[in-house]
């Protein structure tokens, strides 16, 4: 069994809901992970935004703008009367809910309820058409199933224990539809595995039932050697290891979520990147095998803060970076990079919403500098540590661009470095000029 997952322009108007037919009914049995309609989410978000902050009348007047943009959607794609209405109905309920939501007491949770709305929805309009259209097909909730442990983890074994007792619902459908981001978590609320979940929510559910493959589909055949909307000529890269798609995706590459490498690579599941524009491209093939070439990929990763902690004491002195990582633990802080010194130490951190009490915390321990608007560029390649040559290239190509922080050795797969945002397309450019368009 494979699973396929669809993001948000995949189901994006009626055409794109038709589009799906043909790539998901091949007699094959299968489960489809849909993400909300695009620009739904967003939507979601920003209604239950309006409502937290007390606006109820901004939050409903969207809640209504939304719920005619859906019933728009419903009229263009039905076309019995029978399966019209039934949408406008299922349409009809959603909304409603979100509006009982709004006119009541604020209550902890509701922010993830609205949010949920786009996959239920969009799930269940793709399994009303597909009823139209005469294909059997069954809808299974994923919140039957998905949970998240008490650090927002998949609970491996109670997703598999639950996915495995909805399939034995199964009969003579070849097509099982859930929805991707959704889940519940420890305490049975509705939650969510954050924003590109539905990429994760698709790797879990293979790793639950060990899937043969899970297929990523977006708009972009693969996953490209270079950002595409910065530079011209980049390539699709046809096979990357778990690891090196991994590097690329937490370090910037939009098409895959970063979260979604482990559990596809936990139990060794090919996922594959396809586009529904081009469904005869072969995409990009994620395995555990590695290529090995000198560079694979260039990706950037914006919105990053740099820290600089100088401190005399640190000088050949024990315990003092663990003083500094409790401060990050403390405020729930991940770290990107980090490079030392014998008396300083340097990190970035791309969530800021702790920063000013870090920076305070940080005081005493030494004197603390922080420079916001950085970007990480991140080459992916062979940089195993009996490797000779490659590396220099990269700073030839980042000669007339000031490098703030270099990451080198910590992984066999990448080089991270950090620049200036204002300098980030014209690092991409002569990256790609000197280690790909040369080298070609």
């Amino acid at each position: 069994m494979k699973v396929y997952k669809f993001g948000g322009t995949s189901v994006g108007s009626p055409e794109r809901f038709r589009a799906l037919i043909p790539l998901i009914n091949d007699g094959r049995l299968k489960i489809v992970v849909l993400s909300a309609m695009a620009g739904t989410t967003n939507a979601l978000v920003e209604i239950s935004g309006l409502l937290g902050s007390g606006d109820k009348s901004g939050a409903e007047r969207m809640t209504g703008q939304l719920r005619s943009k859906y019933h728009a959607v419903v009229s263009d794609l039905f076309t019995s009367e029978e399966w019209s209405k039934r949408a406008h109905d299922l349409t009809d309920e959603h909304f409603d809910f979100i509006s009982s939501l709004i006119s009541g007491e604020p209550a902890r949770g509701t922010d993830k309820m609205i949010v949920a709305r786009g996959e239920l929805i969009s799930t269940a309009l793709l399994h009303f058409f597909l009823s139209e259209k005469g294909i059997p097909s069954l809808l299974i909730p994923a919140l039957n199933f998905m949970r998240v442990d008490k650090d927002g983890e998949p609970d491996y074994f109670y997703i598999s224990e639950n996915l495995k007792r909805e399939l034995s619902a199964v009969r003579d459908e070849k097509i099982i539809i859930t929805q991707g981001f959704i889940c519940r978590n420890v305490f049975g609320e509705t939650d969510n595995l954050r924003r590109g979940g539905s990429d994760y929510s698709a790797t879990i559910i293979g790793a639950a039932i060990a899937a043969e493959e899970v297929q990523i589909w977006t708009d972009i055949s693969g996953l490209h050697n270079n950002d595409p909307r910065y530079v011209e000529n980049t390539r699709v890269i046809r096979n990357l290891s778990f690891s090196e798609a991994a590097e690329l995706a937490f370090f910037g590459a939009k098409i895959l979520h970063p979260s979604s490498i482990n559990p596809a690579r936990m139990k060794n599941i090919p996922v594959r990147l396809k586009n529904t524009m081009e469904p005869a491209d072969d995409g990009t093939l994620i395995t555990s095998e590695t290529t090995l070439e000198d560079y694979t990929a260039v990706a950037a990763k914006d919105g990053i803060t740099s820290i600089r902690i100088h401190s005399d004491r640190m000088l050949m002195a024990y315990g003092f970076m663990r003083r500094i990582f409790e401060v990050f633990e403390a405020f729930r802080t991940p770290i990107d990079m980090i490079t030392t010194s014998e008396v300083s130490l340097s990190l970035t951190i791309e969530d800021p919403a702790h920063l000013e009490d870090i920076v305070k915390s940080l005081s005493s321990i030494g004197q603390v500098e922080t420079d916001r608007n950085q970007t990480i560029i991140c080459v992916v390649g062979d940089f195993r540590p009996d490797r000779v040559g490659s590396a220099p290239e990269i700073f030839e190509a980042l000669n007339e661009i000031p490098v703030k922080m270099i990451s080198y050795g910590g992984s066999d797969h990448s080089v991270s470095i950090l620049i200036n945002t204002a300098d980030k397309i014209t690092a991409l450019r002569a990256l790609n000029e000197r280690l790909f368009t040369q080298k070609a």
